[in-house]
């Protein structure tokens, strides 16, 4: 009967056999891509290889629009309202 120990030995082995036939299927296929861009004259850039970067727009950040004068604590009036607000008229902590 074949042990633990044994299997591990195998799985590392064929481990091992599968990154070396990875390599070298990519050395392969990099030679065929070489040799099919000299063929046609191609560049990096005529593939379209340069990725799209996404631009990230930063947004300003939004005013203050409520503020409690007994504890300094305010709101921007987005989202949901603060506990501090509950129950009360908010026109009243609206900052002028």
């Amino acid at each position: 009967m074949t042990t633990y120990q044994e299997y591990k030995a195998k799985i590392a082995e064929l481990e091992n056999l599968a990154e070396t036939a990875r390599k070298n299927e990519i050395s392969q296929a990099k030679e065929k891509v070489t040799a099919i861009m000299r063929e046609y004259g191609l560049t990096v850039a005529d593939l379209g290889g340069a990725a799209k970067v996404k631009t990230v727009k930063t947004r300003a950040p939004v005013p203050t629009k409520y503020r409690d004068e007994a504890t300094g604590q305010t709101w921007t009036g987005r989202g949901r309202a603060p506990k501090w607000l509950e129950g009360k008229d908010k026109n009243d902590y609206l900052i002028k």
